[in-house]
């Protein structure tokens, strides 16, 4: 039996402009506020364990939902998951709209014990590939789109450009929100002033604490863990921990290499990149403009935000402008079925 996936369709995309909170002044303030003090009514998850291709294990949380029904993929942000503000805010509208969502999650992230040096990186395009193709695979006919934040947007575009045309037989569009697509200039201004102490520590409290179960169970000799354990800089742990693990000589290669920015041009899918130009973890002149990306993406910048923020309306908030936004520019491209 064939659905009809789409309704009326527009003939122009025209998405919301951003509003933000203006009691909520300042990329901090708008990137701390949601991802701390908001609290949202999460949906219940259906959590399954996959073994991946090297024989590691990964937990994917799923939505409720109809099968066969619209299915966003959602790729988390640095220590995110299905937890984190931005997946429950998204798949609550999501849900109503009577679509489903799944968060795959990187290696040692969903309280999932990672057993191999292998772990998770900004470009860890080959991981959204597997992903994607097993998705495609256990669920023909159904429509798929993919969302990734953050670190996982970096990963997601990553995937668009290294694939182009060949994506479109896995996911029918995709968004990135705040990815950081030039990862030496996130990489230093997440070092900087007071990014380093707000930001830095607390991604390096619990990134320390798995690189050390890591190192016990991998004997790696090539690691020092007294030398991991006194990081205090995200340049100075993906220099001695996430480089060495994912076969990079050194920092600076692993974020040239794994930054997305380059490959923008070959995407060859509808594309969205949002990215607030207050972002405090990524620099406004860092951020691709409509000539160094392809014809398929397009780019929302606002100027408020934070990141992965975009906070709009009376206190306490609301999450809401993102993701109507993202289902907004998915439901266009949702493919007409009869």
């Amino acid at each position: 039996m064939r659905h009809t996936f789409a309704m009326a369709r527009e003939k122009e995309l025209i998405l919301p402009s951003y509003q933000p909170a203006r009691w909520l002044p300042g990329g901090h303030a708008q990137t701390i506020y949601p991802a701390v003090l908001l609290w949202q009514r999460a949906l219940s998850y259906r959590r399954e364990h996959w073994i991946t291709p090297d024989l590691d294990a990964i937990g994917v949380d799923w939505t409720p939902g109809r099968a066969g029904t619209p299915l966003i993929v959602l790729f988390h942000g640095l220590e995110g998951g299905s937890r984190s503000h931005y997946a429950v805010s998204l798949f609550q509208q999501a849900y109503q709209q009577g679509w489903r969502g799944v968060v795959p999650h990187f290696r040692t992230c969903g309280n999932v014990p990672n057993r191999l040096p292998r772990s998770y990186h900004a470009g860890d395009s080959a991981e959204i590939d597997w992903v994607l193709r097993r998705l495609k695979k256990e669920h023909p006919g159904t429509p798929i789109f993919a969302v990734g934040y953050s670190l996982g947007g970096n990963a997601l575009l990553k995937w668009l450009g290294e694939q182009g045309a060949r994506a479109g037989e896995f996911i029918h569009a995709a968004a990135a929100v705040s990815a950081p697509m030039d990862l030496t200039a996130a990489g230093v201004a997440l070092d900087d002033g007071l990014n380093r102490h707000i930001y830095t520590r607390n991604f390096l409290r619990t990134m320390r604490k798995k690189a050390q179960y890591k190192l016990k169970l991998t004997e790696n000799p090539f690691i020092d863990w007294r030398q991991v354990k006194g990081v205090n800089t995200l340049r100075e742990f993906d220099d001695l921990v996430t480089a060495p693990l994912h076969g990079f000589f050194g920092v600076d290669e692993y974020w040239a290499q794994a930054s997305s920015k380059p490959l923008l041009p070959n995407i060859a899918i509808p594309t969205l990149i949002v990215n607030a130009l207050n972002d405090p973890f990524i620099p406004a002149q860092s951020l691709p403009t409509a000539q160094q990306v392809s014809e398929h993406v397009q780019l929302l910048q606002p100027r408020d935000g934070g990141h992965v923020g975009f906070l709009s309306g009376p206190p306490p908030g609301r999450l809401q402008w993102l993701p109507s936004t993202l289902l907004k520019f998915f439901t266009f491209h949702l493919p007409l079925v009869r």
